[in-house]
């Protein structure tokens, strides 16, 4: 890849450069697999994620929804998790955050690491994140407050939307590992989340499509007018975006 700069001129008469960096030969080669303005069937476009893949590595596949909704409004800012039912294809590294009881129960369900006040200055003195999911029971959330700005940033600040704040954290631990994942609506209405790797088959790759979808369809605030969803599109690690009809979709 090499950079293409541009000059772009303002009405103040200001000259600013625009860098913009050019697509590599073989992304160029995936992208003409793709038609830009044709709509897909998901199935269609679950064959096309894979035939498109242009790196080395296992990418993973992304899910992008753009949905008619007015962030400004409390009840339109959508935030939650699903299990994916054919899990996200990664490691999921789980540290829970709870005493007595709960944390005997984090570690029954697998967590790999459970403390309470250790953990929390080991974050924040070591700079210390060896893991991909906190989960803290209410009682902690205290403790945790003190921590919002690191974590919140990094998104891994527990919420009770997404299931991360609990008192069953067992439940909470094996949904985490089985392929949880969470999703969140942008200020432009956009959610963006993963839906597999491109080792997994055509099939396990619809499956978790599907539950996405269909969790997303679940949750439409009432107050919203006209098409819900704009437009769905999926695509590989780097790779190009494929357009799925909304019709492939039960509504």
């Amino acid at each position: 890849m090499w950079e293409d700069v541009t000059l772009i001129a303002y009405p103040n008469n200001h000259i600013r450069r625009k860098i913009m960096k050019k697509r590599s030969k073989n992304y160029n080669s995936a992208a003409t697999k793709v038609e830009k303005s044709k709509l897909y069937t998901k199935e269609e476009a679950v064959k096309l994620v894979k035939e498109t893949s242009i790196t080395k590595f296992d990418s993973s596949v992304e899910i992008a929804i753009n949905l008619n909704l007015d962030t400004k409004k409390a009840d339109q800012q959508l935030r939650g998790a699903i299990v994916l039912p054919k899990g996200t294809g990664k490691t999921n590294r789980v540290l829970v955050i709870a005493k007595g009881d709960n944390a005997k129960a984090a570690e029954a369900a697998g967590a790999d690491y459970v403390g309470d006040q250790d953990y929390l200055d080991k974050i924040a003195k070591e700079n210390w994140f060896e893991f991909d999911t906190m989960i803290a029971t209410p009682d902690m959330m205290p403790l945790l407050g003190r921590l919002g700005r690191i974590l919140g940033p990094k998104g891994l600040m527990p919420n009770p939307k997404t299931g991360t704040v609990t008192t069953d954290v067992a439940k909470a631990v094996s949904d985490a590992k089985a392929g949880r994942v969470e999703y969140r609506t942008d200020n432009f209405g956009n959610i963006h989340t993963i839906i597999g790797k491109v080792s997994f088959s055509e099939e396990d790759i619809l499956d978790n499509l599907n539950a996405v979808v269909n969790q997303i369809i679940k949750i439409k605030p009432a107050t919203v007018k006209g098409d819900y969803i704009k437009n769905i599109s999926i695509s590989s690690t780097m790779g190009p975006g494929i357009k799925i009809s909304i019709n492939s979709f039960d509504k």
